[in-house]
């Protein structure tokens, strides 16, 4: 039976292996490794000298991922921030991140779907379905991959087309009317030509209500579909994979609560109470703002979004190299209302109009005979193009209305290379090297208050010509036990600060930033019981781009400035032991901490103390961001006749987030808590599972900022529970 959802308890503890998202899909000889695609070749896993997580089906199904985001609690050091909630994700991995709620800027993490990058963050936001497992790797990525980043790689893998048929689907429900649904069918069309379609869809599951009107909020609404088309000639050295996808979000928004302790307000507008509780939410719409956009008298705040893409990865084997070549492109249009007020006062309520076009041609050349030295050498081009208008309205706290317009084009055209040598069966060096040129342009960026041009219609470019490389070692002395060492470059993009309404530093560009990473590691199985990763790293950061302020006539506006120098390092430790039979057990732990070594910076609670611009020297202080990561799992798969039982339970702990904006905003530690009691059929078809997600009811964030007088955070979703149903033929 195909690993889908429908898979046995036995097979899931085979899978069991890597960190500790334990049940990742089982390499086809049965031994179960993990295939990883990491290096652009499939490899074991352990045999790999990075440092990666791997999380599977079955983990994702068990922690009710949907979305990227929601990998944050699936591996560690990795953070992934809503920004004010909103559809822009913040990501952060071992410490390296960029807090932006724009569209334009490049983010310091890749994300990948079937070798596809995706590099406009607000384009990963689709739903997460039929996929094999998910990749972490973490460091730099460049040699490789097409996007040169600092902080790693998300990869996802989706279920490929089968040569034999195939077909199943999961159902689930759960608490506040949540449902979610999943189907596919796979098969061949004729000989060497098969096919596979798969859809899924997420509705309701809102838990949070207007504190004026008492009306729900947070349903969703999406849609999504993918078909996958392989093409293999039997004896032909050829092979193809279409890939054709399209996706469909009207869903509302998760609200904002308010973390005021005394009712406030804004000028003319209305009271906005003390009120603290965290499923209490409230929104308003202006006649500023349906005016400028197509929503409409009564709308809650939440996103019309649309996506669709193609993309074609073709190979053939010459014999003794391998020709590849990755043609993509990918379209999103977006139109996003949210009241980051948290309140009918009209003084934070903003919208997003986003188009978006990205096409990216890659082709690849590496060696197919076996030998001590394996090399794969490339070229990578990508065009994207945005479209954005974002509007706020600030008419009760400041009196006006803010129009920002713009296009934004990005080119990028890159060569990279890797090769790796065994000296011998035990030691193996790997050097790698790429050189990019990139330019972004900014054009007819301009930006008004309510009828007045505050910036005339403007066009500026930043570019980078970096070259950046790894080197590393391997060894391996004996069959259970990796030793690696590798110290590499990477480079993320400069950028603009284009929500800066009205400030004409806003969009002088700040400069790329670079990292030089250091470090070691291990990958030991001592037993068939027990298996442990480790590594350790040290990031020296160069123009680290960090979100600052400037000091205008209405107080603290947000700014990306760079710290010319930092650090990070930290530690990462990964424990799978399989006890008895068929039990297993994981657990992973990550420790990072940074400094900022040069930087002087605005000081923005101080400054809007006294109401004036106060700089501070942030040299030798922290740089904000949670420092310790752990989670694991727990799964016992008890043989009851003929069937199995198999109860489960994963855990993550994040420690407390501190805020540069000051104590109000830190975000406090949280322990979070999933159950899963799953019962099958030894050798049949289906599954049902009773499930229970954040099931000691913690009470965390997943975001907390202000824009204007309102302190506001998001709320992780409260204890959930329910059933789910799953079969596979």
């Amino acid at each position: 039976m195909k690993t889908y959802l429908g898979r046995t308890a036995i097979g899931a503890i085979v899978a069991a292996t890597l960190c500790a998202p334990a049940y990742a899909q089982v390499s086809e000889n049965g031994d179960g490794s993990i295939v990883v695609t990491a290096q652009r070749r499939e490899q074991n896993a352990q045999d790999v000298g990075i440092a990666l997580s791997v999380i599977g089906s079955d983990e994702l199904e068990q922690r009710g991922v949907t979305n990227v985001n929601q990998l944050q609690d699936a591996t560690p050091s990795l953070e992934i921030e809503p920004a004010f909630g909103g559809g822009a994700a913040q990501f952060r991995l071992r410490g390296v991140g960029f807090q932006d709620y724009a569209s334009n800027n490049s983010p310091t993490v890749g994300v990948y779907v079937n070798e596809v990058a995706y590099p406009v963050p607000v384009m990963t936001q689709g739903l997460i379905f039929d996929v094999a497992r998910v990749e972490v790797l973490r460091g730099p990525q460049g040699t490789l991959y097409g996007r040169n980043t600092t902080g790693g790689a998300v990869n996802f893998t989706t279920n490929k087309p089968t040569d034999h048929f195939t077909a199943g689907g999961m159902v689930e429900y759960g608490r506040f009317d949540a449902v979610r649904g999943e189907a596919y069918v796979s098969g061949p069309i004729t000989e060497g030509i098969n096919l596979r379609v798969s859809g899924a869809t997420q509705q309701g599951g809102a838990y949070q209500y207007n504190r004026d009107t008492g009306e729900e909020i947070g349903d969703a609404n999406r849609w999504a579909g993918r078909a996958l088309l392989a093409i293999e000639p039997v004896g032909s050295g050829f092979s193809g994979l279409l890939d054709f996808h399209y996706g469909r979000d009207t869903s509302e928004a998760t609200g904002l609560y308010l973390l005021n302790d005394l009712p406030t307000q804004a000028g003319a507008g209305p009271v906005i109470p003390a009120d603290t509780d965290r499923f209490a939410t409230g929104w308003g719409l202006s006649p500023q703002l349906l005016a400028d956009t197509e929503l409409s008298v009564g709308d809650v705040p939440g996103v019309d979004n649309e996506t669709w893409g193609a993309s074609a990865n073709l190979s053939y084997d010459f014999g003794s190299v391998t020709l590849t070549s990755v043609t993509a492109y990918d379209w999103l249009h977006r139109e996003q209302f949210a009241d980051w007020d948290s309140s009918a006062s009209v003084e934070a309520d903003t919208f997003f109009g986003s188009d978006v076009d990205v096409f990216a041609q890659e082709v690849r050349l590496s060696n197919s005979q076996p030998g001590p030295l394996t090399w794969v050498v490339g070229a990578y081009y990508s065009q994207q193009n945005l479209d954005e208008r974002y509007y706020s309205d600030f008419v009760d706290v400041y009196g006006t209305y803010a129009r920002v317009n713009y296009a934004q084009k990005v080119e990028s055209i890159s060569g990279f290379g890797q090769l790796e040598y065994a000296f011998s069966p035990r030691f193996k060096a790997i050097a790698g090297l790429r050189y990019e040129y990139e330019k972004r342009q900014l054009q007819g960026f301009g930006s008004a208050f309510g009828g007045a041009q505050a910036l005339p219609p403007t066009d500026v470019s930043t570019s980078m010509k970096p070259l950046t490389g790894k080197l590393a070692f391997e060894f391996t002395p004996s069959d259970d036990l990796l030793l690696y060492a590798s110290a590499s470059k990477g480079t993320k993009s400069g950028g603009f600060t284009t929500y800066n309404t009205g400030n004409e530093s806003g969009i002088e560009p700040f400069a790329p930033e670079t990292l030089y990473a250091y470090e070691v590691g291990f990958k030991a199985n001592p037993s068939r019981t027990f298996q442990i990763n480790g590594s350790f790293f040290y990031y020296d950061y160069r123009d680290q781009q960090v979100l600052s302020a400037v000091w205008g006539d209405n107080g603290a506006v947000g700014r990306f400035a760079n710290a010319p120098k930092s650090s990070i390092w930290g530690t990462e430790l990964e424990v799978v032991v399989t006890p008895a039979p068929g039990v297993t057990v994981t657990q992973y732990v990550g420790y990072k901490k940074g400094r900022y070594l040069e930087f002087f910076d605005l000081d923005v609670p101080a400054s809007n103390l006294v109401g004036e611009a106060v700089y501070t020297d942030r040299a030798h202080t922290d740089i904000p961001f949670p420092n310790l990561s752990l989670g694991g799992s727990m799964r016992y798969a008890m043989p009851m006749g003929d069937y199995t039982l198999t109860p489960s339970a994963t855990y993550s702990f994040r420690e407390e987030y501190p805020s540069w904006l000051g104590e109000t905003f830190d975000i406090a530690a949280y322990f979070v808590v999933n159950a899963e009691l799953q019962l099958a059929p030894t050798n049949g078809p289906w599954t049902l599972s009773l499930w229970g997600r954040n099931i000691f009811n913690e009470k965390y964030d997943l975001t907390r900022n202000y824009f204007t007088s309102a302190d506001i955070a998001q709320p992780a979703r409260p204890v959930s529970y329910g059933l789910r149903f799953s079969i596979d033929y």
